[in-house]
């Protein structure tokens, strides 16, 4: 799964990908110095593949993976190819959700593109570009649709149904996500790959000095407006972020605390992205390896095997199933077995996150 990082110029967003994947990507003062976009891998905080390694001692430990990608500022125009403005679009078309990062910080010393810091602005500035990006491709939509109603396809009265409502909902300035569309509509609407229709998380970025402070103007303007879209806010400072991804394991704890943080802003950003995805996680421990296997929510026992090995769901019998919290509280996999506490699912359990996983299967 990926997730676009993206933002105008100089609001940071280069240095929280930094932060994020300790990939290096280059952090100038100036627009457009991400052109190619940046890819970094990076590991899904999960304390329980630390309590299951503790209980294990296993060869090889595997968290679940997150891949984030850097794309070029986007400015006014992009729709029109301003800028990287072709660039940045195709590279969101082939995210699927978006940590959209909005400067909530002033600093005289980084420049901004349009002269001064107004977040408000700032989202409605990509949004807009994403939103007539989107127009386009539903006009044409719309209109190959009407003709062919015209000429006599009933079939095509839902695609034209479908096009004339997110017209006219994109036409509001609105993104494609809020558009109050049916389950068939919808259906129709995710062939058509719209960039509004991608979850989004604000990335609030603030001054390193107001880490722990109240809540300033510029972030309550960015929650304001998730608010209205249904997406989710995080307030983090990506240049603290940043030095605390150069601190070594051991210093990073005794860091965090003496800035009065709990958990770093980077954890709680893979953790929220993690689920904004709508993801999930099963795990499966042994000697060998512990290892959390990323699935989507819904998914069913077959299906989640087949993450493992194709061989496992096409020759799925069983899988043999304890919650992570009875494994852990219990000590093993053969008292948690004695108990009780171990159950054989067959093909249509869905998985539940912390699963502790052993599938059985015969190919």
């Amino acid at each position: 799964m990926k997730l676009g990082v993206v933002g105008l110029p100089n609001v940071g967003k280069s240095t929280l990908f930094n932060a994020i994947t300790s990939a290096g990507a280059q952090a100038a003062n100036y627009p457009f110095c991400t052109i190619e976009p940046n890819t970094g891998v990076v590991a899904v905080p999960d304390e329980r593949l630390d309590a299951l390694a503790d209980l294990f001692h296993p060869k090889k430990y595997s968290p679940a993976t997150l891949e984030f990608v850097d794309i070029a500022g986007l400015v006014k125009g992009a729709s029109r190819g301003e800028g990287l403005g072709n660039k940045f679009l195709s590279h969101i078309r082939e995210v699927d959700a978006i940590v959209h990062v909005v400067r909530c910080f002033e600093d005289s010393n980084v420049i901004h593109v349009d002269g001064s810091v107004n977040p408000a602005r700032d989202i409605e500035t990509i949004n807009t570009e994403l939103v007539l990006a989107d127009l386009e491709t539903v006009e044409k939509r719309a209109e190959k649709a009407r003709k062919l109603v015209r000429n006599g396809e009933s079939k095509m009265a839902l695609e034209m149904a479908t096009a004339e409502k997110l017209l006219a909902h994109l036409n509001e300035g609105k993104p494609a996500r809020t558009c109050d569309l049916s389950k068939e509509e919808w259906e129709v609407a995710r062939g058509w790959f719209l960039l509004t229709t991608k979850k989004v998380l604000y990335a609030a970025n603030i001054a390193e000095d107001e880490i722990g402070a109240e809540e300033n103007e510029m972030v309550s303007q960015v929650r304001q407006i998730a608010q209205q879209e249904n997406a989710q806010v995080l307030v983090i400072s990506a240049k603290i972020e940043e030095e605390i991804a150069q601190l070594p394991a051991e210093e990073k704890q005794l860091y965090l605390s003496e800035m009065g943080i709990g958990t770093s802003g980077l954890d709680r950003l893979v953790q929220l992205s993690y689920r904004l995805l709508g993801l999930i996680s099963f795990l499966t421990a042994g000697p060998d390896d512990v290892h959390a296997w990323t699935i989507q929510k819904g998914t069913k026992a077959p299906q989640a095997a087949g993450k493992i090995h194709t061989d496992f769901e096409k020759g799925f019998i069983r899988a043999e199933i304890v919650p992570y919290t009875d494994l852990i509280r219990e000590g093993s996999i053969k008292v948690c077995r004695e108990k009780g506490l171990l159950r054989s699912e067959g093909k249509d359990y869905v998985m539940q996150d912390g699963d502790v996983t052993n599938f059985l299967f015969n190919v």
